[in-house]
């Protein structure tokens, strides 16, 4: 095949992706005309387009109710409190995620406990949660990473079974649906993000779903300083925070939500595009399909490399494709349990910021998820906006990693 290819820019020949691929955050006319509108009415704060997005994003994931807040993390708190988890709880989670998925455990009070991944979807493996819970054992919040929904058939069953909640992650899964069903409404709840790298964003913000009237109150409250339906203004029952959304962000994420089913749609099929075109080269595996989902929000294309059989070091084939204009990375997931925060958590004394989890009897030193620990050492990232490429852009990328491929013995060297 080496013939029929240019040689590798790394060795001098012409980039495969000589061109720029879509920026992102994206926006048009339709954001600047929401914004003015919010900007002239000088109504700015918490009002009828906050409840508007509520409105359409819950309709959009399929649920009954949607409540705002100031970003993905705190709708996790929010979640978490709202689902009664408290101090010494053991909350479940991978550590194939952002930070936040667990320190929102940690800002409770509550323990995570850190189940391992499934090697193929790489979200939270049923049977290492299975092997998890203990009678302290309150919560599981999965991931869907990517956009790639978690077994949360049997993540249910297993809640079911044991008296648990389910907090889904779902800050990599606006749209995604298993079954025609959204994420976010599987278990109790679910949240997301719109920060600025998301596909809907509005630089910051976040939201939770529910079908769950009573939860939805209680997360309404809490987001809103205590307050409660039909109550006195100042009139605080329950413990709250400040957590509420701007008509200014409301009205970007109302215009980024028109656009947003056919950004899916281009994004599934550009991710059809590279399945394909890795199914045709050894030691390449993408995330694995799941004939059950409906709708794939695709937040990241994300493959395994096994560089015994691809026949390069992860490091060399990210260095080579991105030489070639393709912006891979090996991501900046690493185990959480890893972190500072987790690793030196059996040091005391105990501090509000600096070691929330001295003096609570844990000790992550001994932790091992190593599933978990492979994935990190051989994952390859592809960002959501070089699926929102044109045909023609997606197949220069193939080519990339073709010509990477052809030429893989000479670019050891």
């Amino acid at each position: 095949m080496s013939a029929d290819l240019p040689q590798p820019a790394l060795r001098g020949g012409p980039r495969a992706c000589d061109f720029d691929w879509p920026s992102w955050p994206q926006h048009d006319a339709n954001e600047e005309r929401r914004l003015l509108e919010v900007l002239r009415s000088g109504q700015w704060w918490f009002g009828e387009r906050v409840r508007e997005f509520e409105a359409a994003y819950a309709a959009f994931q399929g649920s009954r109710f949607a409540v705002t807040c100031t970003n993905g993390t705190t709708a996790l708190e929010m979640g978490l409190r709202a689902l009664g988890v408290v101090e010494g709880d053991e909350v479940i989670v991978p550590p194939y995620t952002f930070i936040a998925t667990a320190s929102a455990v940690v800002t409770l009070g509550a323990i995570p406990v850190f189940a391992d991944i499934d090697p193929d979807t790489l979200c939270l493996d049923p049977a290492d949660v299975a092997r998890k819970i203990t009678p302290r054992t309150r919560a599981i919040v999965p991931v869907h990473v990517g956009g790639r929904m978690a077994d949360m058939e049997r993540l249910n069953a297993l809640a079911a079974e044991h008296g648990l909640q389910v907090l889904e992650d779902a800050a990599h899964a606006w749209g995604s649906q298993w079954r025609g069903r959204g994420a976010g409404t599987w278990g109790r709840a679910g949240t997301f993000s719109f920060q600025v790298s998301k596909n809907l964003t509005a630089g910051e913000g976040g939201i939770l779903v529910t079908n769950d009237e009573e939860l939805a109150d209680l997360c309404r409250s809490f987001s809103h300083c205590g307050r409660r339906k039909d109550t006195a203004w100042y009139d605080h029952d329950w413990l709250g925070s400040n957590l509420r959304m701007t008509e200014f962000q409301a009205a970007i994420l109302l215009a980024q939500l028109e656009r947003l089913p056919a950004q899916l749609a281009r994004r599934e099929e550009n991710a059809r595009r590279l399945d394909a075109a890795l199914a045709e080269l050894p030691g390449l595996r993408p995330q694995a399909p799941a004939p059950e989902m409906t709708r794939r929000s695709y937040h990241l294309y994300i493959f395994r490399l096994d560089e015994a059989a691809f026949g390069l070091s992860r490091a060399r084939f990210i260095e080579a494709l991105q030489a070639e204009g393709l912006p891979v990375s090996e991501g900046w997931y690493r185990p959480l349990y890893r972190n500072g925060l987790f690793a030196n958590a059996h040091q005391g004394p105990p501090h509000g910021v600096t070691a929330p989890l001295a003096a609570k009897g844990v000790d992550y030193r001994s932790v091992d998820c190593p599933v978990c620990e492979q994935v990190c050492r051989d994952a390859v990232w592809i960002p959501h906006t070089v699926l929102l490429g044109e045909a023609p852009q997606i197949a220069r990328a193939i080519e990339a990693i073709h010509k990477v491929a052809a030429y893989a013995e000479r670019l050891r060297a």
